[in-house]
């Protein structure tokens, strides 16, 4: 924090993160999900734990799973559950509707298949993250690898361009489900993000999109001036 008094965006991250944690209650099985800002969110639930809390966690990445467990959190196999009670995860752009665009740790997939089995989401940003419209961040598709140019193909042939995401070295990016992401870099803001999303999903080979619909019923959000605002869907 600066000398007025106004958050960076690392302590606007932490923010939102500790308030998520408070949300979690005895025996629930919680959702992790990925990226920078719920790194804060586990580090806040390592602590709960080690103080008392009692709970068991899913996650979708092997980078949360790693942190979590390292710090105590009991992880349990995905497979041997049915719903989670609540799933806590950022996102790159939420709107006033909260819809997302999500995927810029690469975990798209595993983040859908986690909210979706939940009770309840709640996403967690700072201020810069709310936006009118979706569409000024790229939206990445988990893609296969099977036939990966031809699939690409038809996704630019519906006016979707992009590249395939890569490495600092110029390897390609591979997901924890070992397939490819495809980001796409839109021209101009989106006004019906439900349309792109059922043109591209409808594509055989794109597994996801980064659109998340209807699943944030509760967004977190920090402020420069210190402030943490919990905002609601009714």
């Amino acid at each position: 924090m600066n000398e007025d008094g106004v958050m960076d965006q690392e302590q606007m991250k932490e923010a939102v993160g500790n308030k998520a944690a408070d949300f979690v209650k005895n025996h629930m099985i919680v959702g992790l999900g990925t990226g920078s800002t719920v790194y804060y969110f586990i580090k806040k639930l390592i602590k709960r734990v080690r103080a008392g809390l009692v709970i068991q966690a899913v996650s979708s990445s092997e980078h949360s799973s790693q942190l979590a467990h390292s710090g105590g959190i009991p992880m349990i196999d995905i497979n041997m559950i049915e719903k989670i009670d609540l799933t806590v995860d950022g996102a790159d752009e939420i709107d006033p509707q909260n819809r997302m665009i999500k995927g810029g740790g690469g975990a798209l997939l595993r983040e859908k298949i986690l909210a979706t089995l939940s009770d309840e989401m709640i996403a967690i940003v700072d201020h810069s993250k709310c936006v009118e419209k979706l569409g000024k961040r790229k939206l990445p598709l988990e893609i296969l690898p099977f036939a990966i140019r031809g699939i690409i193909h038809k996704v630019q042939e519906l006016g979707y361009a992009g590249e395939i995401r890569k490495h600092q070295d110029g390897s390609d990016y591979i997901t924890d489900n070992g397939n490819l992401i495809y980001d796409i870099t839109f021209s101009e803001l989106r006004d019906h993000p439900e349309e792109d999303h059922a043109k591209l999903i409808n594509i055989p080979g794109v597994l996801e999109t980064g659109f998340f619909f209807n699943l944030a019923k509760r967004v977190i959000v920090s402020n420069e001036d210190q402030s943490v605002e919990v905002r609601q869907l009714t």
